[in-house]
């Protein structure tokens, strides 16, 4: 078995945080998300995010996730992606995403 996979969310080009895959459902994988040094800034973010995806206010919901997206990248092993859609709560993270933005 090779080394874990590791997603690098970035803030402005500064790491915030990681997440190792430990699992898929395609189209999400899953992981342990490790927050480093700047994420609680952008914490409740994440948390708003999810507490409007689960409630079904999906209009607002986009909005807030815009702010998580218009602010962050996230690195695949292989570099930046595109576009993404990631969902973090408390020690775990699940993603989706694309090479190319729509």
């Amino acid at each position: 078995m090779g080394e874990p996979l590791v997603w690098v969310l970035r803030d402005g080009g500064r790491a915030i945080g990681r997440v190792t895959i430990d699992g898929n459902d395609f189209p999400w994988l899953h992981g342990v998300f490790e927050p480093l040094e700047g994420f609680e800034a952008v914490r409740p973010l994440f948390e708003r995010s999810l507490r409007l995806l689960e409630e079904e206010r999906y209009e607002e919901w986009e909005s807030a996730y815009g702010l998580i997206d218009g602010r962050l990248t996230f690195d695949s092993p292989d570099g930046p992606v595109a576009e993404f859609l990631l969902h973090i709560e408390n020690d775990r993270a699940w993603f989706r995403w694309s090479d190319t933005a729509d």
